[in-house]
């Protein structure tokens, strides 16, 4: 599978719709409300973008070591 920017991109944004979508639907499936709307875009989202960047810098580079050693 060649993965290139578009479907990086777009497989990036999946994961975070489905992380994010989860934690606005987490209180129509349980009794609980665990964060507000404003948390979850305030806070969570953003982290979830820093934090999943970073990932994905550290795996193209160490998929571009793997490739040539």
């Amino acid at each position: 599978m060649a993965l290139d920017l578009p479907k990086t991109i777009a497989a990036f944004v999946a994961v975070l719709v489905v992380g994010v979508g989860t934690l606005f639907a987490l209180p129509e499936l349980t009794p609980m409300a665990p964060m507000t709307t404003d948390t979850i875009m305030m806070m969570v989202l953003p982290s979830m973008a820093i934090f999943g960047a970073i990932m994905l810098a550290i795996g193209v580079k160490h998929g571009e070591y793997r490739a040539t050693n």
